[in-house]
């Protein structure tokens, strides 16, 4: 139950990190150019991300069990690091915050300027709603399949992900702008989880019984806690003490 839990939140929250840049996109794109061919971009990386879930889901099951999740674990261990990476330095201002206001700003000037044809179909419109979506969807279609087929719960993993991506677009639709979505804090909590899978289930592919069995996920996620708040401490005190002196050069 403990790790049902969990996987849901990650699948949640990644998604809702994905959902809320691939929204950024298509709200662009839709407002200005209008939305008939937006939204047929849409539906047609949707079907091919749901293509691709449909296929990788039962082909993973064929993998060994201990094999897969060694395999998995490597693969969300590196994917969730550089997550928490950009994480820590954002919070730490060696990085800047990503800003949805910003890239809304800056796809809208794009989509107005390009060009625009005589045909019913508008291609620029259905062209970068297809990429944005199809894009950020494979990242959470990758947390789906990988952590679904791990723990035998593709059906929880995918509606976890499907209900992120209705929550955030209800959220924008009903409540305000994008930008008011704390998407690097989600960012920020997704790659402790990421991370913290991929040394548990790399661990267990390997042999290692953790104490506890899934609850030693639960320590993992509170060491690289730990360890990334005093990280981020600590760079930041860093880059308040170089400030002063690159001022004054």
């Amino acid at each position: 139950m403990r790790s049902d839990l969990l996987l849901f939140a990650t699948t949640f929250l990644a998604s809702a990190v994905e959902a809320v840049e691939a929204l950024t996109i298509v709200l662009a794109v839709g407002v200005v150019r209008g939305w008939r061919s937006t939204l047929v971009g849409v539906g047609a990386a949707t079907l091919v991300l749901a293509g691709i879930v449909a296929v990788l889901g039962p082909a993973l099951r064929l993998i060994p069990i201990g094999t897969l999740r060694f395999v998995v674990g490597a693969l969300l261990l590196a994917f969730g690091l550089q997550w928490l990476r950009k994480a820590i330095l954002r919070s730490s201002g060696y990085k800047p915050l990503h800003d949805e206001a910003s890239a809304f700003q800056r796809e809208r000037e794009q989509a107005g300027a390009a060009a625009r044809g005589s045909a019913r179909m508008d291609w620029y419109s259905f062209t970068v709603a297809f990429k944005g979506v199809l894009l950020e969807g494979l990242e959470v279609v990758f947390i789906v399949v990988t952590c679904g087929a791990t723990q035998g719960r593709i059906g929880l993993a995918a509606a976890a992900a499907a209900a992120a991506v209705v929550v955030v677009a209800v959220g924008v639709f009903v409540r305000g702008p994008l930008e008011r979505v704390p998407e690097n804090t989600i960012k920020y909590a997704v790659g402790l989880l990421l991370t913290s899978f991929g040394i548990f289930w790399s661990g267990e592919g390997a042999g290692v019984v953790w104490p506890g069995s899934d609850l030693a996920i639960l320590g993992i996620v509170a060491f690289l806690g730990l360890v990334s708040f005093v990280l981020t401490r600590r760079l930041r005190r860093q880059r308040l003490a170089v400030r002063p002196l690159g001022a004054e050069a």
